[in-house]
């Protein structure tokens, strides 16, 4: 087993002597990035980011036709998979993008291949009624992969701007003081947190992936960040208070969101399974980071000369395009034909059998105990969300109870764990955390949050 080693990290280049060609390689992207990722955008009401403009247009000009696309897409992933499995080794099975996206196990073949089903059932509406239903196959293959399909396209596409031109960097660096001690994480997960916030939780994901990968999250960090910080977005907190009728008091609703989320970030990496997880990183690249200030030399500083030695390292823009596209052909074909499975066979069984019903027994006499109305009613909410953050609000939606709703409603968005997206995500990445872990992880966020949410609906709204 391999020996993690620290480097000694050799003195650098100081700001004040880098030159103005260096100053914009890091300023330009970065600021770029900066406006697409993290800057809140308001547009006809609702809170979204740059790159969030850039996705909604493209899916509203081509909605009609993502669905066949994506099934014919699908269809190629599984395709793709067998014939690269039938050649002999050779140049085709050799080449590393290829071999990434299609030299596979024989069970993400088989998944792959029953995604393909579920997309055809879905889309011709042939074969059993609840694959292709509205509410289950209908839900994944024509509400969330569209979503999923031009988020992840400019999301991977745009990305390099935050990774590689040193904004992660100069952020870690500055804020780490913080996010350490608070959540014993670096400060560039500061990043992941508010690209979820402002845009998408599965755009945080997608981040955390790529800082494991490149060797600048341990196996523990980057299972952390993943599973506490890849938090939902103002703009579907806002559809989720909504649909629940409780969107007059939205303030209310989102503070609590926030603290039950930060309460969570604190505990939950102090707990197995989280705690246990290994300081050591990802293998083929081993440790890259280093926000250590030294002594002597102001954060400030010492954050910008990281950054600006990160970004002169980028030799041309054809690397850093080749690296996007690469990754959305990746997400498409190794990812999306998991969400539509994986995401198809969790609301067929939410909808269809009576299993989260029977799992959400416990929680009856828990939620008594804190005073929440209709608790054998809402019981069920307070563990659907495994299978889609959106069914607890479908379930909520018909309580009576205001106070009710809104605890349903919080709890959606601060369990955070749901397999039709951001589990099959961690699933299918090279972050070390399996199914079982993420429920775990699930239950544990629902436990911490669910008094929280009540204690501060009795106190201070209700």
């Amino acid at each position: 087993m391999a020996i993690e080693q620290t480097k000694v990290t050799e003195p650098i280049q100081q700001s004040s002597s880098f030159t103005m060609k260096q100053w914009m390689k890091f300023l330009i992207p970065s600021f770029i990035g900066v406006l697409l990722f993290l800057v809140p955008i308001s547009i006809d009401g609702r809170v979204t980011i740059g790159l969030g403009v850039l996705a909604d247009g493209l899916q509203a000009a081509i909605a009609d036709y993502i669905p066949l696309f994506m099934t014919s897409i699908i269809g190629a992933s599984a395709v793709g998979s067998i014939v690269i499995k039938a050649l002999p080794k050779g140049r085709i099975r050799e080449n590393s993008f290829i071999s990434n996206v299609f030299d596979i196990s024989p069970l993400w073949i088989s998944l792959r291949f029953l995604g393909a089903a579920f997309a055809i059932m879905t889309l011709t509406g042939f074969g059993p009624g609840f694959v292709s239903s509205d509410i289950t196959g209908g839900v994944v293959l024509y509400d969330l992969i569209p979503v999923l399909m031009v988020w992840f396209l400019f999301a991977s596409l745009f990305m390099p701007l935050l990774l590689e031109f040193g904004l992660m960097d100069f952020i870690g660096t500055v804020v780490r003081k913080v996010m350490h001690p608070l959540f014993k994480l670096p400060g560039r997960s500061s990043v992941d947190a508010m690209a979820s916030w402002m845009g998408s939780g599965t755009v945080g994901v997608l981040l955390t992936t790529q800082q494991y990968e490149g060797g600048y999250y341990s196996k523990r960090e980057a299972a952390v960040v993943a599973s506490n910080f890849s938090i939902a977005s103002i703009a579907f907190s806002l559809v989720i208070a909504k649909f629940l009728s409780i969107d007059h008091m939205f303030i209310s609703f989102y503070f609590t969101v926030v603290v039950c989320g930060v309460v969570a970030a604190v505990i939950c990496p102090r707990i197995p399974p989280l705690s246990k997880k290994k300081e050591t990183y990802h293998e083929p690249v081993g440790k890259k980071i280093n926000e250590v200030v030294p002594e002597g030399v102001s954060t400030l500083r010492w954050g910008l000369d990281k950054a600006i030695e990160k970004a002169d390292q980028v030799k041309s823009a054809g690397s850093v395009v080749k690296k996007g596209v690469y990754n959305v052909v990746d997400i498409w074909f190794g990812l999306i034909p998991l969400v539509m499975a994986l995401g198809t066979v969790a609301l067929v069984i939410a909808e269809f059998t009576p299993v989260f019903t029977y799992l959400s027994y416990p929680f009856i006499p828990f939620m008594n105990l804190l005073q929440i109305p209709e608790a054998a009613e809402a019981a069920p909410a307070m563990i659907v969300g495994f299978a889609d953050m959106f069914l607890p609000a479908v379930i909520g939606s018909g309580i009576e109870s205001e106070l009710t709703r809104f605890i349903i409603g919080v709890m959606s968005l601060t369990q955070l764990i749901y397999m039709s997206e951001i589990g099959i995500l961690l699933i299918k990445s090279k972050i070390p955390i399996n199914f079982f872990e993420l429920f775990v992880i699930f239950l544990q966020r629902t436990v911490i949050t669910l008094p929280i949410a009540a204690l501060l609906a009795h106190l201070l709204f209700f």
